[in-house]
């Protein structure tokens, strides 16, 4: 999780929500890691989790990550969550609770779905203060 807290302080250097994702293998490696690039990019897909799983699957030229944990930084919003089944991951690991935007354990809880044909393990709370004082500060700022 910290590797995740550092892409998210850095996605907030740069203006960005502070949300970050590492992909690691069942050993431990680190495959891939991202903050948000929303802004930067000007695409509402560039989520932390979407790039690190893309980027995940590149370098180890599989379209599937199984065996594989995604750690966030915040719950997975329905889009990620859904590219995470889509993808094979065998574990999704988050910080702080969305109950606004969430995708697990709120709002649409994609793998409670019967059309998800994939369901990762899930475990969220992960240093949950941490991330979630990173978010509230970030937006207090802003306002």
């Amino acid at each position: 999780m910290e590797l995740a807290l550092a892409e998210a302080r850095a996605a907030a250097a740069r203006g960005e929500v502070p949300v970050g994702a590492v992909v690691t293998d069942a050993a431990g490696a680190v495959l891939a890691r991202a903050g948000n690039e929303v802004e930067a990019r000007h695409d509402p897909s560039a989520h932390a989790e979407m790039l690190a799983l893309r980027a995940a699957a590149a370098g180890r030229a599989d379209k599937f990550l199984a065996g594989c944990t995604l750690t966030a930084t915040l719950e997975p919003c329905p889009m990620c969550a859904q590219a995470a089944s889509f993808f094979r991951i065998g574990r999704v690991a988050f910080g702080a609770y969305d109950p606004k935007g969430g995708g697990v354990d709120h709002g649409a809880r994609v793998y409670a779905a019967p059309s998800c044909h994939h369901v990762p393990e899930v475990v969220g709370g992960l240093r949950e203060s941490d991330c979630a004082a990173l978010l509230r500060n970030f937006f207090a700022a802003r306002r």
